[in-house]
């Protein structure tokens, strides 16, 4: 796995003992839990026309990523 800069810093900071973990409180804990359980919530069926080669490209995509092209498409688009 690569690291960007931040990332490796943090990494050496918490091997050398600079950095300590810390333990989520309960409240912490669920609120997390309610968080992921409302990205994750599936509740609506969409239907999207692609130009073949854009399809393409996002299939190519999401194998470089090692996911389904499924889940990389909503990540493709922004909404504004």
């Amino acid at each position: 796995m690569k690291y960007d800069k931040e990332e490796k810093d943090i990494l050496n900071a918490l091997e050398k003992g600079k950095m300590k973990l810390a333990t989520p409180s309960k409240k912490e804990i669920e609120s997390i839990k309610a968080a992921a359980n409302s990205t994750l919530k599936k509740d609506k069926r969409i239907t999207i026309r692609l130009y073949d080669h854009d399809f393409i490209g996002i299939q190519k995509k999401a194998m470089e990523m090692g996911m389904p092209y499924q889940t990389l498409i909503p990540a493709s688009f922004t909404v504004t």
